[in-house]
Order: C-alpha cells, then structure tokens, then sequence
C-alpha cells in the first residue's frame, strides 16, 4: 500500500474551515439569544449545540467541496469523441 501524507499546510487549512463553522453556529446562537429574548448564559449552557452545527456545517461544506473535485476530475477527461467536448463518464470507456 501507498503511504499518504497529510502536510501541515493542509492541516492548518482544515482546522481553519473547523474554526470558521465554529464561529458561524455561535453567531447563529448568539442571533437567537437576542431574537428570542433570552439571557446571555445561553451561550455557555447551549455550547453542546453549537458544537454540533459547527460540525454539520463543517460536513456540508466538505460535501460541496466533494462535489466540485468530482465535477472539475470529470470535466478534466476528454471524449473519445471528436467533438473535443468533456465527457463525464470516460472512465467507463476502455482505451
């Protein structure tokens, strides 16, 4: 097997995003705790929900990104065709 290596850079780039979704579901909550009147200790007794929108907006966003790599890998393949448009499926086809 070949051995991956997940570089630093990377790293860094993924616990950003993390971060990003982190602070985005506590502007949720925060918007909430203004909109429904409540009191600001909502922030801490709630942070057992926002950790868990923090983490589905994390997993859509790496479902959007799964998307893009598919489409872009897809439309990166060219056609046995000589119209020289994409095709996304020519992966099926033995050369």
């Amino acid at each position: 097997m070949k051995d991956t290596v997940i570089t630093a850079r990377r790293k860094k780039r993924e616990l950003i995003t993390l971060l990003i979704c982190f602070i985005i579901a506590n502007l949720v909550n925060l918007y909430a705790i203004f909109a429904y009147d409540t009191s600001v200790k909502e922030l801490f007794t709630s942070l057992g929900y926002v950790i868990v929108l923090a983490l589905f907006l994390y997993g859509i966003w790496c479902l959007v990104r799964l998307a893009f790599y598919a489409l872009k890998m897809g439309f990166r393949k060219k056609s046995l065709f000589k119209t020289g448009l994409p095709c996304l499926f020519s992966f099926y086809i033995k050369n």
